[in-house]
């Protein structure tokens, strides 16, 4: 029995098991969590924060679903580069860039995905949109403010020489835009979410091919959106 569009398949053919994305969701929380309170990067948000965060989600709306729209009527969207996606990725990351505290990706991700949902797509389908994006592409971003101790893209303080901070906030970029671009829609999306939503078959050689064609375009995104980002979260002095 299906409860607001969800069929709530969890036997699908091909069908990641549903205790091991519960089971990670679970421990990746908590261990990155715990880090982010070892390291620092687990503070209490100001008010300034949270005009950050819902500016941020508020504006990835508007560029995910109006401007990028818009511009990419006049660039073809492949499985390399979609202009609405690409924005809504480095949006996100500026915000979070400029917040550097554990729980701002997940925030971030959290009132896009209110936002797109009360302007767009509306409520059908939930809470299962909320989890999947706050739970991936936001916690990703979190894990990484936790690994640097919110020390992200080396803003909060430079790691050894001049060069070395940057080669350090490049790859971080880097590696975030892989993750961000190439995991969550095609492992937790397509792998899981999609048939317990929808109902189908899992067709993983689609999976493998976008796992390496998303991170074409996403690594020098995310390369690119760090070095933007550490410029911005110095210009503002936060």
């Amino acid at each position: 029995m299906g409860f607001n569009g969800i069929a709530g398949v969890v036997n699908a053919p091909g069908q990641i098991p549903w205790p091991i994305i519960a089971g990670y969701f679970i421990i990746a929380l908590l261990i990155a969590g715990y880090v982010a309170k070892r390291k620092g990067g687990l503070s209490s948000f100001t008010t300034l924060d949270w005009v950050y965060m819902g500016v941020g989600g508020a504006f990835a709306v508007v560029w995910d679903f109006y401007l990028g729209s818009f511009i990419g009527r006049a660039i073809p969207s492949t499985p390399f580069f979609d202009i609405s996606f690409v924005g809504r990725f480095l949006i996100t990351m500026i915000t979070v860039g400029v917040v550097r505290k554990f729980g701002a990706g997940m925030i971030t991700t959290f009132i896009f995905n209110l936002l797109a949902d009360l302007f767009h797509y509306g409520f059908g389908g939930e809470p299962v949109y909320f989890v999947y994006e706050a739970l991936t592409y936001g916690l990703f971003f979190d894990m990484m403010i936790a690994a640097t101790g919110g020390n992200l893209f080396a803003i909060e303080k430079p790691v050894g020489s001049k060069t070395t901070t940057y080669a350090v906030m490049l790859v971080e970029g880097a590696i975030i835009g892989y993750v961000y671009g190439a995991i969550p829609y095609s492992i937790f999306w397509l792998g899981f979410f999609a048939p317990f939503v929808y109902g189908g078959v899992v067709n993983w050689a689609r999976i493998y091919f976008l796992l390496w064609a998303y991170g074409v375009s996403n690594i020098p995104v995310g390369a690119i959106g760090a070095w933007i980002t550490y410029r911005i979260a110095k210009a503002v002095g936060v």
